[in-house]
């Protein structure tokens, strides 16, 4: 059980601790989505009143004040937790000192992004909430963009995940992950439609209504860092659900401060192939022979190219994407039959 007073909840062999003051908190081309016809596919479904905002933080301090700030001076009012994944800075202290709104998770280590915010989802579950709000730490959004995108969630049900545009951190532009996903260069050429249909937007900020995770499941347990998002919204398309963003109406994300390195671009490439493997939507003996295929073809132009390291480095994804043969194939089991209780 939860208890909102410096309590905890055993996931698994995880503690966590709440406290809380008040519990009330390649281009893609367009699909532009007609509202008639969505609206037909189901009966609308009712508006969103109860909406939990998910933070997942790990050294909040640099963005606190506005993300937390965003949500606060929000037009539509939502309930805010924030799951700390063991910072080592005052992040915890500042909360409990400067927003005592806010439902705290202090985690006893790093759980991950996938992790983290599968406690926040379990507990919007468990509580009788209409919707969840993903949110990363390092963004925020403008005071109209939560009701917005809880109007869209009711009059378009069919949508799994909802997204405002994502700016940058300054504001000025298009966020360049987002114009990757979404195809919008910039402010000033978005879609004439309301509502704009994708194959994918990272979860930075990501909208869903708790009817869709209860039918989707929640964020894998087989991702530990990255790919998460990929493969939840692979299980979206599964279950007939659909992706979208929503032109002029805003967030912003402030990771162009962020630097590639060599292995986080190795480890990309890994959370790209395991997504591969995880995908429901693809027979398994057939994506795992592609897969394969496009590694040992990666590993030959490491060789013609004399990149020792990188062909250390795709050797090892196979190896990984090989002794995690079992816990794939128990993911897409979950993936297809789904049980909450698995993501707890």
């Amino acid at each position: 059980m939860y208890v909102l007073s410096r309590t905890c909840r055993i996931f698994g062999s995880h503690r966590s601790t709440f406290s809380a003051a008040s519990a009330c908190i390649g281009r893609i081309p367009y699909e532009a989505t007609d509202a008639s016809t969505a609206d037909k596919l189901e009966p609308s479904a009712p508006v969103a009143t109860k909406i939990l905002t998910i933070i997942v933080s790990y050294n909040f301090m640099p963005w606190i004040d506005r993300c937390l700030g965003s949500l606060i001076h929000s037009q539509t009012p939502t309930d805010i937790m924030v799951i700390d994944n063991y910072s080592k800075d005052e992040t915890v202290a500042e909360i409990e000192r400067r927003y005592p709104q806010v439902m705290l998770v202090r985690n006893s280590e790093n759980l991950g992004f996938g992790r983290a915010n599968n406690i926040g989802m379990c507990y919007a579950i468990d509580h009788g909430y209409d919707a969840v709000l993903l949110l990363n730490q390092d963004a925020w959004i403008d005071a109209d963009a939560l009701g917005r995108l809880a109007e869209a969630s009711r009059r378009h049900p069919r949508y799994g995940i909802l997204s405002p545009i994502h700016l940058t951190g300054s504001g000025d532009k298009i966020e360049h992950g987002f114009s990757v996903y979404s195809g919008v260069q910039s402010k000033d050429s978005q879609p004439e439609a309301p509502l704009v249909q994708v194959p994918f937007i990272d979860a930075a900020i990501w909208y869903m209504p708790v009817a869709a995770l209860k039918r989707v499941g929640l964020f894998a347990p087989i991702y530990k860092h990255y790919g998460e998002d990929k493969d939840l919204a692979n299980r979206m398309a599964y279950h007939h659900y659909r992706i979208g963003f929503l032109p002029r109406v805003y967030g912003s994300h402030a990771r162009e401060e962020r630097k590639v390195t060599h292995d986080a671009f190795i480890h990309s490439e890994f959370v790209y192939h395991l997504s591969q493997e995880t995908n429901p939507n693809e027979k398994y003996k057939h994506i795992h022979r592609i897969n394969h295929l496009a590694l040992w073809k990666k590993e030959l132009m490491a060789i013609i190219t004399l990149q020792w390291w990188r062909l250390g480095r795709f050797v090892r994804i196979w190896r990984q994407l090989k002794d995690l043969q079992g816990e794939i194939e128990k993911t897409r089991s979950e993936s297809c039959n789904v049980d909450i209780n698995n993501y707890r």
